[in-house]
């Protein structure tokens, strides 16, 4: 299982992270998406632990808490989904008629 957390400060790094949840238990992983074009945390997270009662603990606790001054989000990580293509999931006809 992994945690979601959103609402992040765009100041986070990922030893603060490492410090908030290792009061509810062992931190296994920590990761902080960076936005592609400027590099910066794009305002949420993932982090897991080593139990499931831990990152249980950790949800209830920090869900909705004020930190960094914002108010975090915290549950359970949901799979990633398969993107489609940027078609809407359709596929698109690429031969072409020029009808010249």
């Amino acid at each position: 299982m992994s945690i979601y957390v959103g609402n992040l400060s765009y100041e986070v790094t990922e030893a603060d992270l490492t410090t908030v949840f290792t009061e509810f238990g062992s931190v296994k992983r920590v990761q902080l998406p960076l936005d592609r074009e400027t590099g910066q945390v794009r305002g949420f997270g993932f982090v897991e632990m080593n139990t499931d009662a831990e990152e249980a603990t950790a949800i209830e606790a920090l869900d909705g808490a004020e930190w960094m001054g914002r108010d975090m989000k915290v549950n359970k990580a949901k799979p990633r989904e398969e993107r489609g293509n940027s078609f809407g999931g359709r596929q698109r006809n690429r031969s072409f008629s020029r009808g010249y």
